[in-house]
């Protein structure tokens, strides 16, 4: 019975300990691409300053297509002042009135149109920001992994130089090398001890922009998850991506809507040439009587009131007012051909930049990296046995060095190529 006891705390323990070293595992998980652009669109302020301005223009609307606020007027009329006898005269009165100004029939309608256009217009901003936001922060998360990938190889080549002093050193003490290749491996070292404080402050520096696009605090280091390499899909082609951006674009859902705005104003200024109208109603009330009679109480007033505006300058106000607007609304198509051009431009140099980087990829891969290990191994083998100087042996080295940095790099380089893709044809799955 105690036996089946200890087994069974020994059990529990053991859950408990998993359970502790799973939440560790899970607290202390690096910080991925995804999370990172999830928590930069949560946290930054810029675009929540944005989102905030199109939540206000949403609320335009509805006001500028209600009527004006009527106006109520309280008067005192034809007051004698000599007495101020209310009695004295007929036609003294005291007047309560209700005006009411009513534009010319489809302002209203046009101007709401307007309005819910360029709310429209703040909404398509937003995700344009969105974004760019998100590309700023994936690209950023990958120039901070190729530093990270940076420092790894030179920590790397850092180990095999000091193997090759080591090997120097014994070489010399047996009297079968120099000790120049000695002092040449130590330099070599040196180098790259250097090399890794650059990069270590370059690395340094990314991290703090990418801390600033997330909004969290710039001093805090960042340590980023295992990659998640993804490729582009066969059939993105750049006139596919062309496509694409022109269906889900946000900036060119913008400039669509400020066109429409656009025409709206158009229509409105040409509806400036129709009148618009004020009605008016009052009520007067008078005492006293009517003259000769003592039983015949003065009757109380009532008065209508139309007034029209009346376009009488259209020549210098109205026409040139159509156009204003019509000139605007070119300057809006053009804009929109503008941004067309951009969006193509930015697709073409991400879609030549992510194409030639894999294909530097693949060279790295498969012919340049494997070339430059083996020319390596069989340097180090042949300066083993006096058959290869130091030198060589320390420039095959340092060449397969800068190879593997440039693997890296172009993994970087293809990887926020593909990010500026993403970015450039709006919200839609482009990849494998």
């Amino acid at each position: 019975m105690e036996q089946k006891s200890n087994n069974t705390y020994g059990i529990v323990i053991h859950i408990l300990v998993l359970f502790i070293g799973l939440s560790t595992f899970t607290l202390s998980a690096g910080l991925s691409a995804k999370k990172a652009v999830r928590i930069g669109l949560e946290n930054n302020p810029g675009l929540h300053q944005i989102q905030k301005r199109y939540e206000a223009l949403k609320e335009v609307p509805s006001q500028v297509q209600s009527l004006p606020d009527p106006m109520v007027t309280l008067g005192l009329l034809n007051f004698p002042t000599d007495t101020f006898n209310r009695a004295q005269e007929a036609m003294t009165n005291v007047q309560v009135g209700f005006s009411q100004y009513f534009p010319y029939p489809g302002k209203l309608d046009l101007k709401g149109e307007i309005a819910e256009f360029e709310a429209s217009a703040a909404l398509h901003s937003v995700e344009e920001v969105r974004l760019l936001l998100a590309y700023h922060i994936e690209s950023t998360w990958w120039q901070v992994y190729y530093f990270d990938r940076a420092l790894e190889t030179i920590k790397n080549n850092q180990g095999l130089l000091r193997q090759f002093t080591q090997i120097a050193e014994e070489k010399y003490k047996t009297g079968e090398g120099l000790q120049q290749d000695v002092l040449l491996a130590q330099l070599e070292l040196s180098k790259l001890l250097d090399q890794e404080i650059q990069v270590k402050a370059l690395r340094r520096n990314q991290s703090i922009n990418l801390n600033l696009l997330m909004a969290k605090d710039p001093s805090k280091d960042v340590r980023l998850a295992k990659k998640s390499i993804r490729t582009l899909s066969r059939k993105m082609n750049e006139k596919y991506l062309y496509h694409l951006a022109n269906d889900y674009r946000p900036s060119l859902k913008r400039e669509n809507a400020k066109i429409l705005a656009s025409t709206s104003r158009l229509d409105l200024a040409k509806k400036e040439f129709y009148p618009d109208f004020t009605v008016g109603v009052s009520y007067g009330d008078r005492t006293g009587y009517n003259p000769g009679t003592f039983n015949d109480p003065r009757a109380d007033l009532f008065s209508l009131k139309v007034g029209i505006k009346v376009p009488l300058y259209y020549k210098t106000k109205q026409s040139k007012a159509v156009e204003q607007r019509f000139i605007e609304q070119q300057e809006r198509y053009a804009g929109l051909e503008d941004e067309k051009l951009k969006v193509m431009a930015e697709i073409s140099k991400n879609y030549t930049n992510y194409r030639e980087a894999k294909k530097q990829l693949s060279l790295f891969k498969t012919g340049i990296l494997p070339q430059a290990r083996q020319t390596v191994e069989s340097m180090r083998s042949g300066y083993q046995v006096s058959k290869v100087d130091f030198l060589n042996l320390v420039r095959s080295q340092v060449t397969l060095f800068n190879y593997e940095l440039l693997y890296w790099k172009a993994l970087s380089a293809s990887m926020q190529a593909l990010s500026g893709l993403k970015s450039n044809v709006g919200e839609v799955n482009i990849y494998e």
